[in-house]
C-alpha cells in the first residue's frame, strides 16, 4: 500500500469514528469514505519559493464571518498540463506551518466550491515540498458550524488540479 494510500484510509477511519471528526453523528453513520482523485505523481512538485520580503499581513475571512490574520510568506511556481500556475504561501502570524489555500478550475464542480488547503513542507534546502494528492477539502465542507478560512482571490487559479479529494457525497 502506497503513503498516500495508508493516509486516506486513515482518515476515512478518523471521519467514520472519531467524535473530534467534522462529520455528524447521523453523517457517521451513512459514511462509506470520502471520494478521491487517483493518485498522480505529475501533481507533485519540489519549486523553489519566492520568499516575499517584509512580509505583510492579510486577513482572511471564515466561512462564518470571523476574520483571521496570516502572513504572506512567498510564491510558488509550478506547471499543470503545460500552463503555468503561482499560489501565495501563507503562515499564521506565529511564523509556524504553511497554508496553502486554493481554487482551481475543479472547485464548484468537481470539488468544493469554497476551494481545497494543502499542507506543504519546507526541505532542509530551502524548497517548497507541493503534492496535491493530499489537497483536502475544509472541515466546513461537511459541516457549517466548523469556520475554515475562505480562499483569497490571489490563489484562484484557472488550471484544473485533479488531485487530492472531490466533493463530498
Amino acid at each position: 500500500m502506497t503513503e498516500i494510500k495508508e493516509f486516506r484510509q486513515a482518515k476515512d477511519q478518523f471521519f467514520a469514528s472519531d467524535h473530534h471528526a467534522p462529520l455528524t453523528h447521523e453523517q457517521q453513520e451513512k459514511f462509506d469514505g470520502l471520494n478521491y482523485y487517483d493518485e498522480s505523481d505529475d501533481l507533485r512538485y519540489i519549486v523553489e519559493p519566492d520568499v516575499i520580503e517584509g512580509r505583510d499581513i492579510i486577513e482572511m475571512q471564515t466561512s462564518t464571518g470571523d476574520i483571521i490574520s496570516y502572513q504572506r510568506w512567498g510564491t510558488i511556481k509550478f506547471d499543470v498540463d503545460g500552463a503555468q500556475a503561482q499560489l501565495t504561501l501563507y503562515q499564521d502570524d506565529h511564523g509556524g506551518e504553511f497554508f496553502l489555500p486554493f481554487v482551481d478550475a475543479t472547485s464548484g464542480k468537481e470539488t468544493y466550491g469554497a476551494g481545497r488547503y494543502l499542507d506543504v513542507q519546507q526541505t532542509h534546502d530551502g524548497r517548497i515540498v507541493v503534492d496535491f494528492n493530499y489537497a483536502y477539502n475544509p472541515y466546513c465542507a461537511y459541516n457549517e458550524s466548523w469556520s475554515c478560512p475562505l480562499t483569497p482571490f490571489e490563489n484562484r487559479i484557472q488550471v484544473p488540479i485533479r488531485a487530492g479529494e472531490k466533493n463530498f457525497k
